[in-house]
Formats: C-alpha cells, sequence, structure tokens
C-alpha cells in the first residue's frame, strides 16, 4: 500500500463496504487491508465525487506495470460478481482499485504474496459522472 496516493471514497460506498465487512466473522488479511485503505480515504459525497476516481460500480480500465495488457473490469459489490467482466471489491484487484484516480498507480499484495503495481489508465463509466447517485 502505498501512503503517497490519496484515495477518495464516496459516503454511499463507504458505507455499504464497511456494512458488508461487519458483517462477517473474521477479516483475511487482503480485507483487513482494505479496511486500512478505508481508514486513510478522503470521503465525499457521491454529488462531489471527482470524475477520474474509481467508485464502486465503475467500470475501469487498468493494467499492471511491466505488462502491455490493458483490462477492463466494473467494480461490483461481492453479490454483484456476474461475468468475468466483473471484479469483486473484496477481491485484492478489487480493493486495489477503489479510490484511485487516472493516473495513480498503487502496489498491492495479491493471492501468494506476490505485490504487484496496477495503474489506472481510464475510466469508461463511473455512476456518479452519470448523475446516478442512488445506485
Amino acid at each position: 500500500m502505498s501512503q503517497l496516493n490519496t484515495i477518495v471514497v464516496s459516503t454511499r460506498d463507504m458505507d455499504r463496504i464497511s456494512q458488508l465487512m461487519d458483517n462477517l466473522a473474521t477479516l483475511s488479511p487482503e480485507l483487513e487491508r482494505l479496511e486500512e485503505e478505508l481508514d486513510r480515504a478522503t470521503v465525499l459525497e457521491p454529488a462531489e465525487m471527482p470524475e477520474n476516481v474509481v467508485t464502486m460500480n465503475s467500470t475501469v480500465r487498468f493494467k499492471f506495470l511491466g505488462s502491455d495488457e490493458v483490462m477492463e473490469k466494473t467494480l461490483v459489490y461481492p453479490n454483484d460478481v456476474k461475468s468475468s467482466a466483473d471484479v469483486s471489491i473484496f477481491a485484492p484487484v478489487g480493493s486495489a482499485l477503489l479510490g484511485l484516480a487516472v493516473g495513480q498507480q498503487l502496489a498491492w499484495p495479491m493471492p501468494g504474496g506476490t505485490l504487484k503495481t496496477l495503474e489506472i489508465i481510464d475510466i469508461v463509466y463511473q455512476p456518479e459522472r452519470a448523475g446516478e447517485f442512488h445506485r
């Protein structure tokens, strides 16, 4: 985790993610890292979210440093994963994406203990940018 990047999360996303995590009996090390990131986040009302920040239900293009492959995924809640185009907020990649802005990079632990740095390339769709504040 990098303390160099500011992450921004909406009040709506923060409340829902916190509620989901509170309902778990124990937190895995990955979810403990997500909780640490949320603790340091700047929290804004949905209508105040910058258009270049990854929020829940955003479709984002990103890549891992050292790879030319650009991936496109929609960041969703665990019960909303419907296809390989979706990534759960509770998955390591999903946890790393939340709150980052276009151009930001973040080193994040992946399964197996490897550390990968991902970079946000573009946000194809962001609900707040589309005026969808009640999702």
